[in-house]
């Protein structure tokens, strides 16, 4: 997994899967964070994300007041994101 950010935009590309990749998403976003910023976040070629990088991406919107989107390529990962119940939370639309 790759995670790289433009602004106020981040785009992570392959499997999110494992520990290191929730810690290297959260390093990356954690220096750019402000109370009611805009983030858009990209996901490409990954069909799964970790509970931890769900959870990351909930407390960012519900305790940072992040304005936070998820674009996704994988439909499985909308999907899931969506029996989760937080598609709506995390304004999650298709790539």
């Amino acid at each position: 997994m790759d995670v790289s950010r433009r602004g106020s935009d981040v785009l992570i590309e392959g499997n999110i899967k494992t520990i290191g990749d929730f810690q290297a998403i959260k390093e990356c976003i954690d220096p750019m964070i402000t109370p009611k910023m805009q983030l858009h976040v990209i996901i490409k070629n990954s069909i799964s994300m970790t509970s931890s990088v769900i959870g990351y991406f909930t407390k960012l919107v519900l305790r940072d007041s992040v304005n936070l989107s998820l674009s996704i390529e994988d439909d499985d990962l909308i999907g899931l994101l969506d029996d989760l119940g937080v598609s709506q939370l995390l304004h999650v639309r298709k790539l």
